[in-house]
């Protein structure tokens, strides 16, 4: 199929060339033009969607990014180029692309761990969460979140992380100066701890994908020209009082918004392709102006949903920060 025709199909089909390109790589033999037009919306449908509810998560943003044409970059090639996200959360941006080769890594350990036993022991995960959707209430929650976690098994902590993702107040995954989850209870009515579904389709989009639970800065030592990183680190608070959540007991402020500024021009000279999201503020759009022709930044509106008061929420803007 030549390129004009996946694009073409591309545009009828209102998704990225990039995405076509990305589902006839399934296939063992190279699909023909009316197979891909009649299987692509299932394949679509039947894609996996982030297994944990995550704060600042960009499920919500990725038809204004693509709309925007800030994503994913035209020349990524996803059959031979890598894709990385170093601070991964929800994965929300690697379950939509679904590249062949990802690497994905946090500094939050808990997180790591559940996604490698997703990788490795899915069943055993479906087991665990089964159990403890069964026990589930104000009582039990409270007992599973005082857990020391260094004594838990992979799988318990995996099972342990979405039980209480899945059940703390507004999905916020937080915690306090010594690491310790924090979150009150949501008390929902039939919350959904166990997406066994769900949790085994992210395990064949994972079964290729390397997930490493380190620093940002070793995407440095790996990622090549071509290679496509993604970064949605902790935002600048927009105001002093703003700074809501911590997904790890370390700040993440002016000295280290700098020095991530550093990694992506680094990544820039390299012949990367490198996106960034963060928050609006004047901090963040100094840092980022004036860098290179190419470095541009962009304003998209996302949605605020962390205020316990429905009142309290509504859209934001955020800047995206692109070199392509």
């Amino acid at each position: 199929m030549t390129q004009e025709t996946i694009q073409n199909l591309a545009a009828q089909l209102n998704v990225h060339s990039i995405h076509i390109r990305l589902f006839m790589s399934k296939f063992k033999t190279k699909p023909s033009e009316d197979m891909v037009r009649a299987s692509y919306k299932k394949y679509v449908d039947e894609s996996p969607r982030p297994f944990v509810k995550w704060v600042g998560g960009k499920r919500q943003l990725i038809q204004q990014f693509r709309d925007m044409n800030l994503y994913p970059p035209y020349a990524f090639d996803p059959e031979k180029a890598t894709y990385f996200e170093p601070f991964v959360g929800g994965g929300a941006m690697f379950f939509n692309l679904l590249p062949q080769k990802a690497v994905l890594s946090d500094m939050n350990l808990e997180l790591v761990k559940t996604y490698n036993v997703i990788k490795n022991d899915v069943e055993g995960l479906i087991k665990k969460l089964k159990e403890h959707k069964k026990k589930d209430s104000k009582d039990y929650f409270l007992k599973v979140r005082v857990q020391e976690v260094e004594r838990l098994s992979d799988v318990n902590v995996a099972a342990r992380f979405i039980y209480l993702n899945r059940t703390g107040f507004n999905g916020l995954y937080r915690v306090n100066r010594s690491g310790g989850f924090n979150v009150p209870y949501a008390n929902n009515k039939n919350p959904l701890i166990c997406d066994e579904v769900n949790l085994r389709k992210a395990h064949d989009a994972m079964k290729k994908t390397e997930i490493f639970h380190r620093d940002y800065k070793k995407v440095l030592e790996k990622a090549k020209k071509g290679d496509f990183v993604y970064f949605d680190p902790p935002y600048y608070p927009v105001s002093k009082t703003s700074a809501f959540t911590s997904y790890t007991k370390e700040a993440f402020l002016e000295k280290e918004q700098e020095e991530l500024r550093d990694v992506f021009v680094k990544l820039h000279k390299r012949g990367c392709f490198v996106m960034l999201s963060n928050s609006d503020t004047k901090f963040i759009n100094d840092l980022y102006s004036g860098l290179d022709k190419k470095i541009k930044i962009h304003k998209v509106f996302a949605g605020r949903a962390i205020n316990s008061k429905g009142t309290g929420r509504g859209k934001i803007k955020e800047v995206v920060v692109i070199n392509y």
